[in-house]
């Protein structure tokens, strides 16, 4: 009986199992591929025009104009540039059908009336509501063949995994320079990660509010293939940037802790000194056995068990002399 009872939850598990590949192996789109590429690349059965041709049949994104003429892609559309042509109709889609039926007479009458021509916008790329990868996708089309740019490990990054797209950071109709700036960074990163802003409020904290570092300091937000988005291949390198003199190597080091700095310390913010996890000697006393600090008889050592064990230890992160007792206990 037990015998057969293995062999049907064995054959059970192994439906299930199967079904499982199958269905993977049989999905599906979301949408039909001709859809998918109407979504990203406009009206399929639309022509293209050109900027000029666009612009001139309508004044209502006039002023649009005049930022994206200042932009780094706008420099691009002036043919002394020597760059790859980049125009309207490289993000919205072929024009022919939006400025279809718009005519001089007919922006001359709506100018009399106090009113812009607009173009009918419904034909073109729907970029607002297009999901985030699908936007992302758009800008990768020319940005992925830039070397300029670390965007290879985009869409494995967990940006593009959370659905966040290039312009939900980057404004691309304002301003000369699409790159956020260092003074904007802050508050850009913190819409979304309130967690973290609220331990770089605390009273121990890397001076993010106070403009001295910035989180691509330590981040690269297009993604890496390291973790967290680090910028370096290990939480110690990354640290070892500004914090140099705790990187050895030493002749006596703190062993494991050589490795992950977050062993120790909070990196974003902490309530405990020097962004530390713990209070000494609570910290210390994870991994070590405490000890008197006095020879003399128990009357008159008592309480000396759990001081600040850096009062002995300063070298905490290494030393390269032993103890007066010749032993490693980073004390010089």
């Amino acid at each position: 009986m037990g015998t057969l009872r293995r062999l049907v939850i064995f054959v059970l598990a192994a439906s299930v199992l199967l079904a499982g590949c199958e269905s993977l192996k049989s999905s599906k789109a979301i949408i039909p591929m001709k859809e998918y590429e109407k979504m990203i690349a406009g009206r399929l059965d639309a022509n293209y025009v050109g900027t000029t041709t666009c612009l001139s049949a309508c004044h209502f994104h006039d002023g649009i104009k005049r930022d994206f003429d200042a932009s780094t892609m706008g420099i691009q559309l002036s043919k002394q540039s020597g760059m790859p042509l980049v125009d309207c109709e490289s993000c919205h889609g072929p024009g022919s059908l939006a400025v279809e039926g718009l005519t001089p007479e007919k922006v001359a009458e709506d100018a009399k009336e106090g009113r812009q021509t607009a173009c009918d916008y419904k034909t073109l790329i729907d970029i607002r509501n297009l999901p985030a990868q699908a936007k992302s996708l758009i800008c990768l089309k020319c940005h992925t063949a830039n070397a300029t740019f670390n965007l290879h490990n985009w869409n494995a990054g967990p940006h593009s995994v959370n659905d966040v797209s290039c312009s939900d950071c980057h404004s691309i109709h304002k301003g000369s320079d699409l790159t956020v700036r260092l003074d904007d960074m802050e508050g850009m990163c913190e819409s979304c990660h309130q967690d973290v802003k609220v331990q770089f409020s605390l009273p121990s904290h890397h001076p993010i509010h106070e403009k001295k570092v910035f989180c691509v300091s330590c981040h690269d937000p297009h993604g890496t293939t390291t973790e967290k988005m680090l910028r370096k291949d290990t939480v110690k390198e990354t640290c070892s940037q500004c914090h140099a003199e705790k990187e050895g190597p030493f002749v006596f080091e703190h062993a494991e802790l050589m490795e992950d700095c977050r062993t120790c310390h909070s990196p974003h913010g902490s309530v405990n000194n020097n962004l530390l996890n713990l209070q000494p000697p609570f910290l210390c006393l994870q991994c070590h056995s405490g000890h008197r600090t006095s020879f003399a008889s128990s009357a008159e050592s008592k309480g000396a068990f759990y001081t600040r064990c850096t009062d002995c230890h300063s070298q905490i992160h290494g030393s390269d002399l032993p103890s007066p007792a010749g032993r490693r206990r980073f004390t010089q």
